[in-house]
């Protein structure tokens, strides 16, 4: 059934997609039907599988910078509370500032290649991973906290030994939001300026009038978000297993 499920909403999404070109009598250059993109897929395989190579390396190496420098940060803002007041303005500055608007920045002073990307992806999944883990580290059960103080417990080994390991959850929740929203940095900087990737690859086709391959490097590129999440879920799940699991709890 969990493979079943989604099987029939892609199909269903595929028959709808096919219908409404049909109906409607739109132009191919406008909205291909979906015959017409995998022809474009099949075609051009294996240039579609360099980009998404590249895309990936970007995507991946900014989930896991972001993801470190947002555990290293919510560690430091929970532990600390005078560096509270110097790391909170940043934490709210670096989302205040779309990374729509600081991409052609970011772009101008890192070049074109994998870093700018990356930096940009880093800054957008930074956010979310040091939120959530900040509030799990501040939301700690007060009875454990009480009860490491009766144990004569250390400041530190409270932190590592019970405020932590009742985060951890909260973290792999901000995970998922990171890993949800981490191809968005990439795919920004791709358009900003790049010579290889996935967004450089639907510029490119979008620039010669090939909307079909164009749809098809977005389906390669939704593919491989919805893999990557489901990865990390999967992974989550495995590492958390005293996490309430959404499927025991419908039980």
């Amino acid at each position: 059934m969990r493979l079943l499920r989604p099987t029939i909403i892609f199909l269903g999404l595929l028959g709808a997609w096919q219908a409404l070109v049909s109906v409607t009598g739109v132009q191919h250059y406008i909205l291909p039907g979906p015959g017409r993109v995998a022809r474009a897929l099949a075609d051009n395989w294996s240039i579609l599988l360099g980009h998404a190579g590249v895309t990936a390396a970007e995507i991946l190496l900014g989930l896991a910078l972001g993801t470190a420098l947002g555990i290293g940060s919510a560690l430091t803002i929970a532990s600390f509370r005078p560096m509270r007041r110097w790391l909170m303005p940043v934490l709210v500055v670096s989302q205040a500032i779309p990374v729509f608007a600081i991409a052609p920045v970011l772009v101008l002073w890192l070049g074109y290649g994998l870093t700018s990307k990356v930096a940009m992806a880093t800054l957008i999944i930074y956010f979310p991973v040091t939120a959530a883990f900040f509030d799990g580290l501040r939301q700690t059960e007060p009875g454990w906290l009480d009860l490491a103080r009766t144990m004569s417990g250390t400041r530190f080994r409270t932190l590592w030994h019970v405020r932590m390991p009742a985060a951890l959850p909260s973290l792999g929740s901000g995970i998922r939001v990171a890993t949800a929203v981490a191809p968005i940095g990439a795919i920004v900087g791709e358009w900003v300026g790049s010579s290889a990737g996935l967004g450089y690859a639907m510029l490119h086709a979008n620039a010669r009038m090939r909307v079909d391959l164009m749809f098809a490097a977005l389906f390669v590129l939704a593919v491989m978000s919805v893999g990557l999440y489901a990865l990390v879920d999967a992974g989550l799940r495995r590492a958390l297993p005293w996490q309430a699991d959404d499927r025991k709890m419908g039980e």
